[in-house]
């Protein structure tokens, strides 16, 4: 079980001290919350001041960003951090996006996982040279000049994690994710009766196994010490979720 800690409020000042402790403390991973700062800054800071650490988003609101500033920003990142990057997204809850973000809120899975495939075929594109046409309900992207196209990362595209918390996103994200992201009530039951199951389901039919899958939970206290994590966590989560995540500060 892969142990990552989460920083909720990434004040750049404080980015790449932190990240060093992190990495330096043992922990797999860094992600960084969207909250009152934009996190990809914060990882940008992260990856310049870590060597090994994978570094990635709790959970980016995407739908305020289109695909194409999605894939940019993350293509970047991926290639500056040496292949180390997850790029988590989520929904946001109705209110934020309507209130906060001021953009329309319809279909949230439906629409996630066209995001999700916009950025692949997007990825793609600059990666391989795969000509762009994607065609959604919600995404068209077919435009991509010499003078767009930013070339290969050198270590293909970041993985795509989604938060999931009830059973239509887990399913979308076994269909077209690499990871799942574990929101709301994260009790193993939930996890294990409602968000495993779904997960199977979409798995199914993208033709791939639980084994080529990440799912991490997110705990609500810090480990007593280092990256650490007492017996009956690891015994809780042992069978069901690959990474647990915890809050620095």
């Amino acid at each position: 079980m892969k142990i990552d800690a989460i920083l909720p409020a990434a004040e750049l000042g404080r980015v790449g001290d932190l990240a060093r402790e992190v990495e330096g403390l043992g922990f797999s991973g860094l992600l960084v919350s969207e909250a009152r700062h934009d996190p990809f800054l914060a990882l940008t800071l992260a990856a310049e001041h870590t060597a090994a650490l994978d570094i990635g988003t709790s959970g980016a609101v995407a739908w305020p960003r289109s695909p194409m500033h999605l894939a940019q920003v993350s293509h970047d990142l991926q290639s500056y951090c040496g292949g180390r990057l997850t790029l988590g997204l989520g929904t946001g809850a109705r209110k934020e996006i309507e209130q906060r973000f001021g953009v329309g809120w319809s279909k949230p899975a439906a629409r996630m996982r066209e995001i999700v495939l916009a950025l692949r075929a997007i990825w793609r594109a600059w990666n391989e040279g795969a000509p762009l046409d994607f065609q959604g309900e919600f995404y068209r992207h077919s435009l991509m000049t010499p003078a767009f196209d930013p070339g290969p990362t050198g270590w293909g595209p970041p993985r795509v994690f989604l938060a999931a918390g009830g059973a239509e996103m887990a399913e979308v994200a076994g269909e077209v994710a690499d990871g799942m992201f574990v929101v709301g009530p994260s009790g193993a039951g939930h996890l294990g009766d409602v968000l495993l199951p779904a997960l199977e389901r979409g798995l199914r039919r993208s033709g791939r196994s639980r084994a080529e899958f990440e799912v991490s939970v997110r705990l609500s206290a810090p480990p007593g010490a280092g990256a650490g994590l007492d017996d009956d966590v690891r015994h809780r989560y042992r069978d069901l979720a690959d990474r647990v995540a915890v809050p620095i500060c």
